[in-house]
């Protein structure tokens, strides 16, 4: 079910107010480059800084600009887990066709714990669900043991968005359990696909979805020699965007220089420095010129 390349989309904002406009131009422009999924209220969109009335009214506006052009992935994800499922609940009646479910961040749950707050989205939140493996967000692991628990309980838990740096750790997974893996770090799609991942959660693909869906097409196409091609050009690129600041701030400081949206971020998100975008604007130079 899930394959290809999904956008991890970032969220406009103006004045402080859903930028809706902006949305719809970011979206329309995914759709025509033939994104396989969107995945609005993610990580990138700065969804922990939205009010449930506009996570909410996102992921409707996304669902609506898609038409069913695209499979909406909404992100659904909590601390809290009753809050997940309202969540979920909510994205669903708003036509969201799945759930993008982090693990709790701050509680640090157990296993346990973990396998019965995902248990209950699942069972609750009325939408096929990706997990979404971040420890570095959340301060814990999802284990290879609890996923495979999970797909063999849950029908509904169909894939997770792998985004734990580790190579071994989507082997060691895809090894144990049928569960569908997507890469949650561009820099990392080609080695987990060539693992057996089947595609992407890009934040890259807001600004360049070519470069990137053509990579993972000619991976899942078996053509690695030329996705080899295209990951090493855009490796550079992907490292550096993540690395000198913290997501989605450069992805969106790109997006801001191109006119389609203001530069503008929710606290503590903030602006980029003078230095860090003078570093930002010579590696897009740098990427764009060796086309």
């Amino acid at each position: 079910m899930f394959q290809g390349t999904y956008v991890a989309l970032v969220t406009p904002f103006r004045d402080g107010q859903l930028d809706r406009r902006a949305l719809g131009q970011l979206a329309e422009s995914l759709l025509a480059a033939g994104m396989e999924g969107l995945v609005p209220c993610g990580t990138t969109g700065e969804a922990s800084t939205l009010t449930d009335e506009e996570h909410l009214e996102v992921i409707r506006l996304v669902a609506e600009q898609a038409r069913g052009k695209a499979f909406i992935l909404a992100g659904t994800g909590s601390n809290d887990t009753a809050h997940a499922v309202r969540l979920t609940r909510g994205a669903r009646e708003r036509g969201a066709d799945g759930a993008l479910v982090v693990a709790p961040y701050y509680n640090r749950p157990t296993q346990e714990g973990l396998y019965r707050h995902f248990v209950k989205v699942a069972s609750e939140g009325g939408l096929p669900v990706m997990l979404y493996n971040i420890p570095s967000r959340c301060g814990v692991e999802i284990a290879a043991e609890t996923i495979t628990r999970l797909r063999r309980d849950c029908p509904n838990i169909l894939a997770v968005k792998h985004a734990t740096g580790s190579v071994d750790g989507a082997s060691h997974l895809l090894s144990v359990s049928d569960i569908e893996v997507l890469s949650g770090d561009d820099s990392m799609t080609l080695p987990l696909m060539a693992v057996g991942a089947r595609g992407v959660v890009s934040v890259l693909a807001n600004a360049w979805p070519g470069e990137v869906k053509a990579m993972v097409d000619s991976a899942l196409s078996g053509d690695f020699n030329e996705a080899r091609r295209l990951h090493l050009r855009t490796f550079s690129l992907a490292r550096g965007l993540l690395g000198m600041a913290t997501n989605p701030i450069p992805i969106k400081t790109v997006l801001a220089r191109r006119g389609l949206m203001a530069e503008e971020f929710r606290l503590p998100l903030c602006p980029m420095s003078a230095a860090e975008k003078d570093r930002l604007t010579g590696l897009v130079s740098e990427f764009e010129s060796s086309a």
